[in-house]
């Protein structure tokens, strides 16, 4: 861009760029137990972490339930599908906030992706 530019252009132009940029916007995991998305950041606990790892290794594609109930397993929580279904509830509400929602895959699992409308 040259200058001058008038202000309403530069706006238009900043978008456009976010707007290709999106896309490639992965969620992260740290350890510790925060999730990070974008330029938002959420606490979770340390199941949610550990299934929130599998969905993001996977982002935008089907986790099966079978790998997530693996997961809880792992954390030696209550591997029972209504803890499972517990858990999803959980993260659903916890996630909302940084742009992210769960989608269910009837039948087979869940799918990671960004939400179309961030600022709800």
């Amino acid at each position: 861009m040259r200058a001058p530019i008038s202000k309403a252009d530069l706006q238009a132009r900043v978008a456009a760029l976010r707007a290709k940029s999106q896309p490639f916007t992965v969620p992260r995991v740290d350890p510790s137990g925060a999730l990070k998305y974008r330029d938002r950041v959420v606490t979770i606990s340390p199941v949610e972490t550990s299934l929130l790892e599998c969905m993001t290794n996977a982002f935008q594609s089907l986790v099966h339930r079978e790998e997530l109930l693996e997961c809880l397993e792992e954390r030696e929580a209550c591997s029972t599908r209504n803890a499972l279904d517990l858990h999803i509830m959980r993260i659903r509400r916890r996630i909302r906030p940084v742009g992210l929602v769960l989608q269910t895959a009837w039948g087979r699992g869940y799918i990671l992706e960004s939400d179309a409308d961030p600022s709800i």
